[in-house]
């Protein structure tokens, strides 16, 4: 193992940025060792899509099993991650969602999912995710009796913990299920309402798209619209793009979750782009889920081009196996993304953030400090980037 003294080591530091197969590299050298770091991971970057029981680290629902008598009939941790993690042959969308039954049954404990909050916040602050949106659905956590109160609370929890070690900043989401009741919806979205000092910021919906349409929940996002929370809507990943259209217009949504689909509606894309209503894209996922039949046919390069707020997301890191890093360095790699689009999406993201103005503004002089360090712009704004 090799030590050394970080504060010598500043003595003999170099820099070298090189160009390897589209993507960049930082080549640090302390004395005579070189430590290569991807320029992706170093970007600062916003998350404003990601599931919390689409993010539990397998060796930690493993843990939490044993801890609690829970049987996962899992010969060892390989065979438990392959049935976290979506298969390469997967087929739909329906067939991905089934890999959250397992995470699920684990999390119906403060603890647990204090733990797995604070690990899902951890695992995007190594990533250099600044600003951390999580979502889930409290009502998936009820099995043994919390609350939502609870739930929310024990998440709350892990995640400020998270913020305390990190510094960056997270907020939660929380999601309406698709298949549940009414009743039970609007349940969730008077708790976002009244949760807001937890840190909730908005509400969505999410489940599956075709089987249960936007139409039917156009009550519950009503309430939600009355009680003034930031909306986000999964659409146009299952479905068409009439299901993005009935999210922003009778929906009320100020977000659109995936939107693979959008190209589909000339008129609806123009919109779309005239509003500025931003797209939360999870490339990976949704070649996983066939949203795209294909990665080569994900058409985030052509929304990105056209003028549309598009974001870059995880969507669920353990059930995609991804992380930020790794969408970026597909992105560059499958896209052609420079460091100028990865500076636009982390520019839109911050927009599109269900935060307030001053924490956006902050946000916005954090990432341009940040670029300039990593010598992507100028001493003025980042515009001046020189990608």
């Amino acid at each position: 193992m090799c030590h050394f003294n970080v504060m010598h080591a500043y003595l003999a530091l170099a820099i070298l940025t090189l160009e390897f197969e589209s993507s960049t590299i930082v080549l640090i050298t302390i004395g005579t060792v070189n430590i290569m770091i991807s320029l992706k991971r170093q970007l600062p970057k916003i998350e404003l899509h990601s599931h919390l029981d689409g993010s539990v680290r397998p060796s930690t629902a493993a843990e939490i099993a044993e801890e609690e008598g829970i049987e996962l009939n899992c010969s060892d941790l390989r065979e438990l991650t392959e049935r976290m993690t979506a298969p390469p042959s997967c087929t739909s969308l329906v067939e991905y969602l089934e890999r959250f039954e397992l995470p699920l049954l684990l999390m119906q404990s403060r603890a647990a999912l204090k733990r797995i909050a604070y690990e899902t916040a951890e695992d995007a602050a190594l990533e250099n995710v600044r600003y951390l949106e999580v979502r889930f659905a409290p009502q998936l956590h009820t099995g043994r009796g919390l609350s939502i109160d609870e739930i929310v609370g024990a998440v709350a929890e892990g995640l400020s913990a998270a913020e305390a070690k990190y510094g960056h900043t997270v907020r939660i989401i929380l999601v309406c299920m698709r298949h549940h009741a009414q009743a039970d919806n609007e349940e969730v979205v008077r708790a976002a309402s009244r949760l807001a000092g937890l840190g909730v910021v908005g509400v969505d919906l999410a489940g599956d798209e075709a089987g249960y349409p936007n139409e039917l929940h156009e009550e519950v996002f009503g309430l939600a619209n009355q009680l003034g929370l930031p909306i986000t809507i999964h659409a146009g990943e299952a479905a068409g793009a009439c299901s993005i259209r009935c999210a922003v217009e009778k929906l009320h949504a100020r977000r659109i979750g995936h939107g693979v689909r959008l190209r589909e509606d000339a008129e609806l894309l123009q919109l779309m782009s005239e509003q500025r209503i931003p797209l939360e894209m999870c490339v990976i996922s949704n070649v996983q889920t066939k949203a795209v039949p294909s990665m080569e046919s994900h058409p985030i390069r052509e929304y990105l081009d056209g003028g549309l707020a598009v974001t870059v997301n995880t969507d669920n890191p353990t059930v995609s196996a991804t992380n930020q890093t790794r969408e970026y360095e597909n992105l560059a790699r499958r896209f052609r993304f420079t460091e100028r689009d990865f500076m636009k999406v982390a520019e839109n993201g911050i927009e599109a953030a269900f935060a307030d103005g001053e924490l956006k503004g902050r946000l916005r002089a954090q990432f341009r400090q940040e670029w300039r360090e990593l010598g992507l712009v100028g001493s003025g704004e980042a515009g001046e980037s020189r990608a």
